[in-house]
């Protein structure tokens, strides 16, 4: 005969051998503490993972000569050193197709040790005549191929993304204010190279110039579909010996940074457009670069299409140390 139960027990006076046994409530109970202990030990990794995925500001920096900077002593170390103390999270490195073994290899062992610190690292292209179909362009694109090509032979050693510096502009027909009948070709060469990169897990950063950004909507729409990032070189608004103080560099700075961002989305909402970077060069601003880049974060990291900062360059500092 079975013995009467209440709340699980075995009641005693029905002389059974008083013992827990599972009724309903029981279940529930249990099944509520295995829940709230699950959500205890994974929350701590579920907010991990939340801050990990927000994506922070781009601190970039321009490497020029990169087989001399590479292949100086312990040239990749002290790269990687300056990054580190400067807060720079990607560099954009030159790289040319002719490399030898040795450089290729210079870059191999200098891409892992970039990684190794959580800097991000693109090859720096660069043309003044790829807006021109035809010779030109084909050895841009010779060169977006020839990326591509050392990362599959160096999958551990990869580049992140290609940095495109075309300058079709510094060509005497392309001068002149509001002349922007190379932007056709333009748009058509960083959209070339982004089809051989994308495919290969590559992103595209191009170089602009603020005179691209006074075009028409039709053209700066243009411009802003053709690669994912780009990045504004703003350039001579100050120098170091101007009589202006350092709070009116910083309000320089800042409000034109502010103006470029603004002229650049004008009348655009459409999805997709490149996110902008703002560049700083070290002759106009010395020891106060830093600052400066610092300057821009605070005025526009709040601005959705701003895509952090970046200093002209390394080759600097490297000539100031000597």
């Amino acid at each position: 005969m079975r013995s009467p139960v209440y709340d699980g027990v075995v009641s005693p006076i029905a002389g059974g051998k008083p013992e827990w046994r599972s009724t309903a409530k029981t279940v529930h109970i249990r099944a509520f503490c295995l829940f709230t202990l699950s959500a205890l030990i994974l929350a701590p990794s579920a907010f991990v993972a939340g801050a990990q995925a927000a994506p922070g500001l781009v601190h970039g920096l321009w490497v020029w000569k990169s087989s001399t900077v590479l292949g100086a002593p312990r040239g990749a170390e002290k790269l990687r050193d300056f990054c580190k103390s400067e807060g720079v999270n990607e560099i954009y490195i030159s790289y040319s197709a002719n490399s030898t073994a040795a450089e290729e290899n210079e870059f191999v062992q200098a891409i892992g040790l970039l990684h190794r610190a959580n800097i991000h690292v693109e090859a720096l292209l660069s043309s003044a005549d790829a807006d021109e179909p035809g010779m030109h362009r084909e050895k841009l694109l010779d060169l977006a191929r020839a990326v591509v090509a050392f990362n599959r032979k160096h999958a551990n050693n990869r580049f992140d993304g290609i940095h495109l510096d075309l300058e079709p502009q510094q060509r005497p027909e392309n001068k002149g204010a509001g002349n922007l009948k190379f932007l056709p070709g333009l748009t058509d060469a960083l959209r070339a190279v982004r089809s051989i990169a994308e495919p290969a897990g590559l992103k595209v950063n191009a170089d602009i110039q603020n005179k691209l950004l006074k075009g028409d909507r039709h053209q700066r729409k243009m411009l802003l579909a053709s690669v994912p990032r780009i990045t504004l070189m703003m350039y001579e608004l100050s120098s170091p010996n101007d009589g202006e103080s350092v709070e009116q560099k910083a309000a320089k700075a800042k409000s034109n940074s502010r103006k470029y961002l603004d002229m650049a989305y004008e009348g655009l909402n459409d999805p997709g457009l490149a996110k902008m970077a703002i560049g700083l060069r070290t002759p106009d601003y010395s020891a106060l670069l830093p600052q400066m880049l610092k300057e821009l974060d605070e005025a526009n990291r709040a601005n959705p299409h701003y895509l952090g900062s970046a200093r002209h360059s390394y080759n600097n500092t490297l000539e100031a140390a000597h």
